[in-house]
């Protein structure tokens, strides 16, 4: 911090929002407000009428959260607390109700400057503000954005976070450039991360009823299940961002949840709110190509998710009942896209298999919560103490899964699908173990929280997957 020299003295004025934050209130309680209160979503062209400062003192109201949690740039903490022989100034735009708990969370400001209600503290605002208080050219300015430049040619140095070179060299312009420091980890990685493509592979359940009725080897309705397949991806990822934006302090207590790109600040919120529609409606867009039945499962999906993600989620067992449905819709989505009728035994297995992952998914949860001391996990309608009534039920459905498949097998209609139907009787003791080896795993706590992510890297499960995928290939 040696740059500083004689400035010492000059108070170091540090902007909140995308600077000490890696992240922006005004996005963060609007989310928060939306998971708690949805309806007063209508609320909001109202406060807005009356002024931005009065938009963020609602917001604030209802949206408020832990300061703790909060995505704070470590590089600015840092600063800021090698900077303890000057004056230190929080000055923003952010409303009272939130920059009160922030100062006092950490403890290093001596005066707070902020929005209270009826004035914007913004732009040109804020440069008066400051002027008045230090005198032109009287004290240095961090902050992260264009709107900042306004600040930046009345202050004497300046300090560019979280912003592009373009940022940067206009603030050179006008001022002493200190210090550059670019936004970390963003790109299209974190995108990817965002968007779970990897969970694409759930919508490989599409492709079920394709290859149930051997009609594989049709080049059109091979391309409609394809179609299918990245309609549901794209409607997904969708509905991922949307669930991380709403999720954000649930998932900031996570273990591992918490290195999400929205939690941990790596991605905007802006972006997100930008991205989670446009994702959707070309996922929609895809399904009105492929066929109206399948863009009406879509849709119905889309509003199973939306429920899960504001609300069910929460809510004690409609929560694991509505994963499995989520993952058995997507059969239905692939019979639709194909035009064929999915049969019951598919239907029934389906069902129970994929409560069996969700149970699996919660009970993995639950260790984790146990382990880090903790009665309840965040967001969450379970208690450690229902770990046991948790792996009974998984098992047990897991278990029952194995039992309509062998029913499945040896029904007639089934029998004439196949010209070698003995090789299916494989398929049983393949389920059976890789169920009784993943619930074993979770018993040990060697699960991964989500059994998709363990499913992909676990040698044992992409044996398993071979070994089943060549018995039907025997039986056709």
């Amino acid at each position: 911090m040696s740059a500083l020299g004689a400035g010492q003295s000059r108070p170091l004025c540090v902007d909140l929002d995308g600077t000490l934050l890696r992240s922006d209130l005004l996005y963060e309680t609007f989310l928060r407000m939306l998971a708690r209160q949805p309806w007063m979503l209508f609320l909001l062209p109202f406060w807005l009428l009356r002024g931005k400062a009065h938009l963020k003192h609602q917001l604030a109201v209802h949206g408020a959260g832990d300061p703790a949690l909060l995505p704070y740039d470590l590089r600015v903490v840092q600063l800021l607390q090698a900077s303890s022989d000057r004056r230190r100034v929080l000055c923003t735009a952010s409303d009272a109700a939130l920059v009160d708990p922030i100062a006092r969370h950490l403890g290093v400001f001596d005066d707070v400057f902020c929005s209270d209600g009826q004035t914007n503290l913004a732009g040109h605002r804020k440069a008066e503000l400051l002027v008045k208080q230090f005198g032109e050219r009287g004290f240095d300015y961090v902050g992260n954005a264009r709107v900042d430049l306004a600040i930046w040619k009345h202050a004497h140095s300046a300090w560019v976070v979280n912003a592009d070179a373009g940022v940067a060299r206009a603030a050179a312009d006008c001022s002493k450039l200190v210090e550059h420091w670019p936004r970390e980890g963003g790109g299209l990685r974190a995108w990817l991360k965002a968007m779970r493509v990897h969970q694409w592979l759930k919508n490989l359940l599409v492709f079920v009823p394709l290859l149930a009725s051997h009609r594989f080897l049709e080049l059109e309705t091979t391309l409609s299940a394809v179609l299918a397949f990245i309609a549901f991806g794209l409607c997904a990822s969708g509905v991922y961002l949307f669930n991380d934006l709403l999720d954000l302090d649930a998932d900031r207590q996570h273990p591992r949840k918490r290195k999400r790109p929205f939690a941990c600040g790596r991605l905007e919120l802006r972006s997100g709110l930008l991205a989670t529609p446009v994702l959707t409606l070309t996922g929609f867009l895809l399904a009105a190509a492929v066929a109206p039945a399948f863009m009406l499962v879509l849709g119905i999906y889309f509003c199973l998710t939306l429920a899960y993600s504001l609300r069910l989620k929460q809510v004690v067992m409609i929560d694991v009942v509505m994963l499995a449905a989520l993952y058995t819709i997507r059969i239905v989505g692939g019979a639709a896209a194909i035009d064929v009728t999915l049969s019951f035994w598919l239907l029934t297995f389906s069902m129970f298999i994929f409560l069996s992952l969700a149970m699996l998914k919660r009970y993995t949860e639950l260790r984790l919560t146990l382990a880090s001391g903790k009665l309840k996990p965040s967001g969450r309608g379970y208690h450690v103490e229902d770990l046991g009534l948790v792996q009974n039920l998984g098992t047990a459905s897991g278990l029952a899964s194995v039992l309509v498949l062998c029913l499945y097998i040896n029904a007639p209609e089934s029998q004439n699908l196949y010209n070698h139907p003995l090789f299916l009787w494989l398929l049983c003791p393949i389920l059976l173990y890789w169920i009784c080896r993943a619930w074993l795993l979770a018993h040990r706590g060697q699960m991964h929280d989500d059994p998709v992510v363990f499913a992909v890297k676990d040698p044992g499960s992409l044996i398993t997957v071979l070994l089943g995928g060549l018995s039907v290939l025997a039986a056709i």
